[in-house]
């Protein structure tokens, strides 16, 4: 990492640190779950990134491990499992599990074959989550209560605003440690040539189905994180909409870049936010806007700053 980009980062950590006094200084709760609420998708995105922008995998299910994650603190919580530690590990294994099922199948696939599969392997777990009426069905489940974990109270905005940034920065830096190892430079030479990957003697497939379930699994960890931000959890947090506006994070933030999707996370949400509270037709305004960004910012936002680790 350059000083540039070092720099970069320690300011916008910096921001990220003092906004909670800032803003309750000016009585502004709203903000602080805004912003939290943020953090955790940008896990979301960073997750997706590993197998998008690093691995050439164009996965438009990766909503369905949110929803995982999310389900695994209601479901525990519904039988009275209340151990923080316990809802974030069971969040990432069973995501982990469902993402290694997934993959299996659809990594032997390209192009539009796999992220029609990944599609519907979504929609399927999606019904599935419509159909199971003890945990709500449609309606959805409350949670009893949040995750316990001891050295935070989630139960404190504050408190779970911090816990958020931690989880996001661990998120961000795992991400960063395994694009540039060994194993990265590998999943990124099968994306750009897998012909030429196969020929210097290794096969693409155990690569990606491996970046494939951390991927999951650290998109299950946000979505534990959701639903104790939410308190509530709904089979849409599964649905294909979702897929795809954690996809268009990374890719307005950047592909293949580390701190793309963050960016990309907090442009889309913070000015939907801010257009919402303008207009009733925010998204009439938001859709021309996000596609010129698309047109003139090919590398996304972080490109703006600096070239993008391809």
């Amino acid at each position: 990492m350059t000083k540039g980009r070092l720099i970069g980062w320690i300011v916008g950590i910096a921001i990220l640190v003092a906004l909670p006094p800032i803003l309750q200084a000016f009585h502004q709760p709203f903000y602080i779950d805004l912003v939290r609420r943020i953090m955790i998708l940008a896990v979301a995105a960073v997750s997706l990134n590993l197998i998008l922008g690093y691995g050439g995998m164009v996965s438009f299910g990766h909503a369905a491990y949110i929803g995982i994650g999310a389900y695994a603190v209601g479901i525990l919580g519904f039988y009275g499992f209340f151990n923080g530690w316990l809802h974030l590990l069971v969040a990432m294994v069973a995501s982990g599990i469902v993402a290694l099922a997934i993959g299996a199948v659809s990594i032997r696939t390209s192009g539009i074959y796999f992220i029609m599969i990944t599609l519907a392997f979504t929609q399927m777990l999606y019904y599935l989550g419509i159909s199971v009426a003890e945990y709500g069905g449609d309606d959805g489940m409350r949670l009893k209560r949040r995750s316990e974990l001891g050295i935070a109270d989630l139960n404190d905005p504050i408190q779970f605003y911090y816990v958020a940034l931690v989880v996001m920065l661990i998120a961000v830096y795992v991400a960063y440690r395994i694009v540039n190892s060994r194993f990265g430079m590998a999943l990124r030479a099968s994306k750009s040539n897998e012909a030429r990957s196969r020929a210097i003697g290794f096969s693409p497939y155990p690569y990606r189905l491996v970046a494939f379930v951390i991927a999951g699994a650290m998109c299950g960890l946000a979505g534990a994180l959701y639903g104790n931000h939410t308190n509530y959890i709904t089979p849409s947090l599964m649905s294909w909409q979702q897929s795809g506006d954690i996809m268009f994070m990374v890719i307005l933030g950047g592909m293949a870049s580390t701190a793309g999707p963050v960016l990309g996370t907090f442009a889309l949400l913070l000015f939907e936010s801010f257009l919402a509270a303008w207009t009733e037709h925010w998204q009439v305004i938001l859709g021309p806007l996000l596609i010129l960004s698309v047109i003139f910012f090919r590398r996304g936002l972080a490109g703006i700053f600096y070239k993008p680790d391809a």
